[in-house]
């Protein structure tokens, strides 16, 4: 069916009516929760996450259409680039908002983002999609069209953190790190936006974890980024019940997180791994999924931890995060070679021909066995090909990792894994 110059009109109009309720509800939740002396943290992570899965998706898709249509228009130009720039402006807010640390901060970021998105959404009522519906040179469906197709697919380029200052406001001289890090930010979402959501979360994550310990407010612009980037990725990095199989153990503690600050979370949860002795784990409980904390502990932790889903939501997620006793890379099983494991030596083998070998040897192996890649170099690389071709249906296991020689045995477990 056809939509018309008019229903695409009306269509917008009542999406904006949507996200500006979305807004106001989880706005007042968190302005209730603070006035009853309740926790604030909750209704808080509600609001942010909304705005890094909805509103900010749908501010980037406008200005990647609506604005870019408008803003030929010489009286409206300056209209757009300041609309742009309350779009930058939410995001800001967003990233604060994530980062409060009392409840009154909470509330000042909160209260500030409603208003705002509300007199933003009614300027594009009042003056854009007005314009844009009563010239016959634009087309209002195709618009429509071109956003929910940048929405809906795996191309979406968001983002909390936005395409922050270039340097705090409040710091004395300039800072270049934190340009650099703000371009580098701007990079991750231009991946996204062509289709390398995985790579983009990975980039910003081995950023994160370089600015982590000397730059812990770069940091956490990074961690605001990762959640919206992670709805960008094209292939699953994890599997649920995950490649190691491993069930929740009776004595693993658990580490539930909801009522936590946002900025908070990953902090403790790193805080609880690091203090793992080999062979156990604990069961994280999170009102999101984790994906974002995933591609960090790859970045930090590659080869040391495990990762399974228990439960995947809609609104619990449970992931148990284990330290293996055979340190592995992520979703490692742990398991040793057996003597009877095969051995791949690629070494000798030109470098384009042997991840097809590779995975033609993976291709024929029965459940319960596995064999033995010895490689010149890291093979990570391939662990990633592996994720997105194979999610849940191997086991990856270093068995000797450098400076001149890496041996992983790469299996297939007795039971696979259902794909997340």
């Amino acid at each position: 069916m056809t939509t018309t110059e008019t229903e695409a009109f009306e269509a917008m109009r009542a999406h904006h009516r949507s996200l500006t309720d979305g807004v106001d509800r989880r706005a007042r939740a968190l302005a209730d929760a603070v006035t009853a002396g309740a926790p604030y943290e909750p209704p808080a992570a509600q609001l942010v996450a909304y705005l890094a899965e909805e509103v900010l998706p749908h501010a980037w898709a406008e200005e990647q259409t609506i604005y870019r249509a408008a803003g030929q228009y010489a009286d409206l130009a300056g209209t757009v680039q300041e609309m742009t720039a309350e779009h930058r402006r939410l995001a800001d807010l967003s990233e604060k908002l994530a980062r409060a640390s009392e409840s009154q901060e909470a509330l000042v970021a909160a209260g500030t983002i409603g208003p705002l998105f509300a007199a933003h959404v009614d300027k594009e009522d009042q003056l854009l999609l007005p314009r844009l519906h009563d010239d016959p040179a634009t087309q209002l469906p195709d618009l429509l069209r071109q956003m929910h197709e940048l929405l809906e697919g795996a191309k979406e380029a968001p983002g909390e953190a936005g395409p922050a200052p270039v340097a705090d406001s409040s710091a004395p001289a300039p800072d270049p790190l934190g340009a650099v890090f703000g371009l580098l930010l701007d990079a991750g979402k231009a991946l996204a936006g062509s289709g390398q959501g995985d790579l983009a979360c990975r980039l910003v994550a081995s950023a994160w974890a370089a600015v982590r310990g000397p730059r812990p407010e770069l940091a956490v612009r990074a961690t605001a980024a990762l959640h919206g980037l992670a709805r960008a990725a094209t292939s699953q990095p994890v599997s649920f019940s995950g490649a190691s199989g491993a069930a929740a153990a009776p004595a693993d503690p658990t580490l539930d997180v909801r009522q936590m600050a946002p900025a908070k979370r990953h902090e403790v949860i790193f805080a609880t791994f690091a203090s793992l002795p080999p062979s156990t784990g604990f069961v994280l409980v999170n009102d999101h999924d984790p994906r974002p904390l995933r591609y960090q502990f790859e970045a930090e932790h590659a080869g040391q931890f495990t990762w399974d889903y228990l439960e995947a939501g809609p609104e619990v997620w449970r992931v148990r995060i284990g330290r293996p006793a055979a340190v592995g890379a992520s979703g490692a099983s742990g398991a040793a070679a057996a003597p009877a494991d095969p051995t791949l030596d690629v070494r000798q083998m030109a470098p384009a021909k042997r991840h097809e070998v590779i995975f033609a040897t993976f291709a024929s192996l029965p459940p319960s066995t596995g064999f033995v890649l010895v490689n010149d170099h890291d093979p990570r690389p391939l662990r990633y090909q592996f994720e997105a071709e194979h999610a849940g249906q191997f086991t990856w296991d270093y068995l000797e990792a450098g400076p001149e020689v890496w041996r992983v045995r790469i299996g297939r477990p007795a039971a696979v894994g259902a794909t997340k």
